[in-house]
């Protein structure tokens, strides 16, 4: 590792079923983008990438490999020449790969043919950026083994993920939506993403949703894409590194092929939720 760029973090698909431990899934937060990327490179679907905040990563190969870049359209080099992304990718021991920043999106996803084979924690290679499980976030000077490849697929025409004006969003009310006066009404009305969010959650700003009961919950379990609304009104939706109990009301639920273009929303993306 030459450059992490600004925020690179090791992650697969995650360790789901842990909840009952206080464990978050964890994972890939665009996993459409990961599942893309091991194809391209013939790996399961399931193997660890790098996951890289806003590009600017920076990886020289000591082996020949095939590797795919994915995510928003990026620009990506070998030695200096510009190869394009969303494409199997040959490199040759000793040549550099860097990432650009890209103009929309948030996450850029590097898969390696036999991927990236640090060493599993309850199964995952993933980082848990909340509890801090899973290997640490990438840093100039990191060395990481690979897994066996395999044979790398080809692929048709690839059309990237470009991020939308204002994000539309599925979601399904409940479990708490009583808790509220207009819920479907309130979630519809359009919502910006703000600089607080990370893996964690995304946090949104706009009109506040009002109590119709007061009061506070005990905590109860909740799942990604839980949309949880603290006191201020201002909902969070959880991402793969939430906490798996909150004692703040879940309104909705994000249905779960709406997450990957979530984990793409920059700072200041409209969303407006479409209740179900």
């Amino acid at each position: 590792m030459l450059d992490p760029g600004r925020y690179a973090l090791v992650e697969d698909l995650g360790r789901p079923g842990y909840a009952h431990l206080g464990v978050a899934p964890s994972g890939a937060l665009d996993t459409a983008s990961l599942r893309l990327a091991n194809r391209l490179v013939g790996n399961a679907e399931a193997a660890a990438g790098i996951e890289a905040l806003l590009g600017g990563l920076s990886v020289r190969f000591t082996a020949a490999v095939t590797a795919a870049v994915t995510g928003p359209p990026v620009d990506v080099r070998i030695d200096g020449r510009s190869t394009g992304s969303h494409a199997p990718l040959a490199v040759r021991a000793g040549q550099t790969l860097t990432l650009g920043t890209p103009s929309a999106g948030l996450r850029c996803y590097l898969a390696v043919s036999g991927g990236i084979a640090v060493e599993p924690v309850l199964g995952s290679r993933s980082r848990d950026v909340l509890s801090g499980i899973g290997p640490p976030p990438l840093r100039a000077g990191d060395v990481f083994p690979l897994g066996e490849p395999g044979i790398p697929v080809g692929a048709d025409v690839v059309v990237p993920v470009r991020a939308p004006g204002e994000l539309v969003v599925p979601v399904t009310l409940g479990p708490r939506d009583d808790w509220f006066d207009d819920p479907a009404g309130g979630l519809s009305a359009g919502w910006t993403v703000t600089a607080e969010s990370n893996r964690v959650g995304l946090r949104l700003d706009g009109t506040p949703l009002r109590r119709a009961i007061d009061g506070e919950l005990p905590s109860e379990g909740v799942v990604t894409g839980a949309i949880q609304v603290p006191p201020n009104g201002l909902p969070v939706v959880f991402l793969a590194d939430h906490p798996t109990t909150g004692g703040y009301p879940v309104a909705a639920v994000v249905g779960t092929a709406a997450l990957s273009a979530l984990a793409q929303a920059r700072p200041g993306t409209r969303i407006r939720f479409r209740p179900s």
